[in-house]
């Protein structure tokens, strides 16, 4: 099959078992492509139709590159998936180190919030990547632990690599990828948040890890679709169990019933996961608050009385990325620092 065929196939953004049934009863991406060309898809305007070149453009602009698979780099844990997508759009790195999935509702309460949170940082602090889906809630207070554990976080999207949903996790998204992480999507740029798309991406959360943590979750939502699928693929499964009337938790006390590994904090879940994936291949220093060293939150403060950019403000400090990067988000969490025209400022009245 011809790499540019299968890219463009990609780009028509289909629904990934709406793509695979059509290369199935036509024979090939390029044959899908030509018909698609030729308006003989319901549904389909041709003038979506990419060639080669107006893809590479476009992929260019969004700052992301394909990883098809079958190709290096392309993630040997999607490889053994029943419908693993035939291609990813990258941005920034894709670590080949063990990950863990944290996710649940986007309606979560602020237990559930202040534990994914230290969930993330757990897991950040035992030199695994964190995979979530980048949604208000469960998922962003995860990827927020990771930041501020100095970990390393991958989001799986539901929409184009330049099509950052919700907009307010723009930030977020751009830290995750300034401290080493990465955003995947099978869909490509421009494509919208659309309902449907985040049921079939849900299966690469799950898939990109070994085991999946639900912290909290309804009865229906992303949270139980990721649990199902990771029970189907052969991860393992951890929920958090809550009080029986809570709707927050009626999704993991359901789940447990089920068979999922209740897990009843952060040492308990590393306990956990260590029989899983091995011992923690770092540990934190003892003496930082969240994962961070102590001093770098009263440093930055200082660094940024005046405005001054990330990467000067990296070089003033002379500490790695990561660390001042999960600093910074820290004290944009808590409004005492504030980013304007790309420029940082320490927030005015705060102590330092």
């Amino acid at each position: 099959m011809s790499r540019g065929d299968r890219i463009a196939l990609a780009f028509l953004g289909l629904h990934p078992d709406r793509a695979r049934s059509l290369v199935e009863r036509h024979g090939s991406p390029g044959a899908v492509v030509g018909l698609a060309r030729r308006g003989g898809i319901e549904g389909l305007d041709p003038d979506r139709v990419r060639g080669s070149e107006a893809c590479r453009i476009e992929m260019d602009r969004a700052g992301c590159r394909a990883v098809l698979h079958g190709e290096p780099g392309y993630p040997a844990a999607l490889e053994d998936l029943g419908d693993p997508p035939d291609v990813l759009f990258v941005r920034g790195t894709l670590r080949p180190l063990p990950a863990v999935a944290v996710v649940g509702t986007r309606r979560c309460t602020s237990y559930g919030r202040r534990l994914a949170s230290a969930f993330g940082r757990e897991v950040a602090g035992a030199g695994w990547v964190l995979v979530s889906g980048l949604a208000r809630g469960i998922d962003g207070a995860a990827h927020r632990g990771t930041i501020d554990g100095g970990g390393v976080g991958v989001a799986v999207l539901g929409s184009g690599s330049d099509v950052v949903y919700p907009a307010d996790h723009r930030h977020l998204h751009d830290t995750l990828l300034e401290s080493g992480g990465a955003a995947v999507t099978e869909y490509p740029p421009g494509t919208r948040p659309n309902g449907w798309r985040f049921p079939p991406r849900n299966r690469i959360i799950s898939g990109l890890s070994a085991a999946v943590v639900v912290v909290e979750a309804g009865v229906t939502g992303g949270a139980l679709i990721t649990a199902l699928r990771a029970a189907e693929q052969g991860r393992t499964v951890f929920a958090v169990p809550g009080d029986v009337d809570r709707q927050a938790s009626v999704g993991c006390n359901l789940l447990i019933r089920d068979g999922a590994i209740p897990v009843l904090g952060p040492e308990d879940l590393i306990e956990g996961l260590s029989l899983l994936l091995g011992p923690p291949t770092r540990t934190q220093d003892p003496t930082a608050a969240s994962g961070l060293p102590a001093g770098v939150d009263g440093d930055v403060l200082a660094a940024t009385r005046s405005p001054i950019a990330i990467d000067d403000l990296i070089a003033t400090l002379g500490l790695t990325a990561p660390t001042v990067l999960a600093a910074v988000a820290r004290l944009e969490l808590d409004r005492r620092l504030t980013r304007r025209h790309g420029l940082l400022h320490a927030t005015p009245g705060v102590e330092v």
